[in-house]
C-alpha cells in the first residue's frame, strides 16, 4: 500500500525510490510487525483476561502445567494482525504470491479461531469437531494449491527441487496440487502439535521464517538464483516482506509468550503459522528443505503418530506422553530446558537447510 505512495512521491523527489528495494521494505516489515505486536499485545491480554478466555489444562499431563490454567489464549490473533498490516503496508499488492500466501494464512487462522472460540468462549471441550476442522483445512489447502498451480508461469514453479543435488528436479504436473496440499495442511497441524510449552512453537517458527526469507529472496533474484543453481522465480521475491513480517510479529508475540507465558497462541495462531510456512516453502520450491528445517515440528508430529499407532496395535505406549516435549518433561526435564534445547535443535536444522543453497 505504501509502495504506491512512495512511487508517486518519487516523481517529486527521487530519494523515495529507495522504497523499491526489497531489503529496505523487509526491514520495515520486521519493525512494523514487531511494533504492532508490542503495542497491541498488552491491551489484548487484558481484554482476554476480562472475558476469561483462558487455557484449560489437562490433569493427566505434567503437574507443573496445572498452574497455567486460566492463562489467556487466542493470542495468535495478535500475530495475524501484525503480519497482515505489515504485509499490506510494504508489499507490492499486485503480486499474486502475496495474496495467495496472506489469504491462506488468514483462512487457516479462521479455522483455528472457530476452534478456540468453541472451546474457550462456548466452553465446548470438543471445540470444532475434528472432521470439520480437517474439512476446512482441506478446502483451504487445496484452494491454495490450485491457485499456485493455475497461475504458474513456468515449469520450474511446479517442479520438486531436490536439495543438495545439482540441477536435479522432478516435474510434478498436476501432482503438484496434491503435494502442496499435504505440505500446507501437514505443516499447519505440525506447528499446532508443537505448541504446548511457553515459546516452544513460536521461536522455531521465527527461525524457519527467517531462513525462508533468504530462500525467497534468492529465488526471486535472477543473478543470485543463477549463481546458486536454484530455479529463478521472478515474482516470489516479494514474499520477503511477508516472511519478514512473520519474523517481527513472532518476536513481538514471544515477548509475551516467553516462560512464564502471559498469553498462549491457541489454534488461531498455530494453524495459521504452520500453513504460512508451508505455502511459502511451496512458493519457493523448498518443500523438502522445510521438512529439514522444521525437524522439531516433524519430530513432534511423528511422536504422536507412533504413540497412537503403538497403543492401538499393542496397547503399549512408546513415549510417556505425546507430543514429544511432554515425554521429556515427564522424564524430569524442567520446561525451560525442553524449550531452549528444542530451539537449539531448530537453529542447527535451519543451518543445515540453508547449506543446501551451496552444497550441490
Amino acid at each position: 500500500m505504501l509502495l504506491y505512495l512512495t512511487d508517486w512521491l518519487t516523481e517529486y523527489y527521487n530519494g523515495f525510490s529507495v522504497f523499491r528495494y526489497l531489503t529496505l521494505r523487509a526491514i520495515l516489515g520486521v519493525l512494523t510487525a514487531l511494533t504492532i505486536a508490542l503495542l497491541v499485545g498488552r491491551p489484548m491480554i487484558r481484554r482476554l483476561r476480562a472475558y476469561k478466555i483462558g487455557q484449560t489444562v489437562r490433569d493427566d499431563g505434567p503437574q507443573s502445567h496445572l498452574s497455567k490454567s486460566g492463562t489467556p489464549t487466542m493470542g495468535g490473533a495478535l500475530i495475524l494482525v501484525a503480519v497482515g498490516i505489515a504485509t499490506l503496508l510494504w508489499s507490492d499488492l499486485e503480486n499474486r504470491y502475496v495474496w495467495i500466501v496472506l489469504l491462506t494464512t488468514m483462512a487457516f487462522g479462521l479455522v483455528g479461531l472457530v476452534d478456540d472460540y468453541k472451546k474457550l468462549v462456548k466452553r465446548d471441550p470438543r471445540g470444532l469437531i475434528a472432521r470439520w476442522k480437517y474439512f476446512w483445512q482441506t478446502v483451504f489447502g487445496f484452494a491454495a494449491a490450485v491457485a499456485l498451480y493455475v497461475t504458474a508461469n513456468s515449469p520450474a514453479e511446479t517442479a520438486l527441487l531436490i536439495p543438495y543435488a545439482k540441477n536435479l528436479s522432478i516435474q510434478l504436473g498436476p501432482w503438484f496440487i496434491l503435494l502442496t496440499y499435504f505440505v500446507i495442511v501437514g505443516s499447519s497441524n505440525a506447528v499446532n502439535l508443537t505448541d504446548g510449552l511457553d515459546g516452544l512453537a513460536i521461536m522455531p517458527t521465527v527461525l524457519v521464517a527467517g531462513a525462508l526469507t533468504i530462500f525467497v529472496y534468492a529465488a526471486g533474484h535472477a543473478q543470485i538464483a543463477n549463481y546458486l543453481l536454484i530455479p529463478y522465480l521472478p515474482e516470489v521475491g516479494e514474499l520477503v516482506i511477508f516472511c519478514s513480517a512473520l519474523v517481527g510479529a513472532g518476536l513481538g508475540f514471544l515477548w509475551f509468550n516467553a516462560y512464564p507465558a502471559q498469553v498462549f497462541m491457541g489454534d488461531v495462531g498455530a494453524l495459521a503459522l504452520g500453513a504460512a510456512l508451508g505455502v511459502v516453502a511451496v512458493a519457493a520450491r523448498q518443500e523438502l528443505v522445510l521438512f529439514i528445517m522444521g525437524g522439531v515440528f516433524v519430530a513432534e508430529t511423528i511422536s504422536v503418530m507412533l504413540q497412537v499407532m503403538s497403543f492401538k496395535l499393542t496397547g503399549k505406549r512408546i513415549f510417556r506422553m505425546a507430543p514429544l516435549h511432554h515425554h521429556f518433561e515427564l522424564q524430569g526435564w524442567p520446561e525451560p530446558r525442553v524449550i531452549v534445547r528444542f530451539w537449539i535443535m531448530t537453529v542447527v536444522l535451519v543451518l543445515i537447510g540453508l547449506a543446501s543453497l551451496k552444497i550441490r
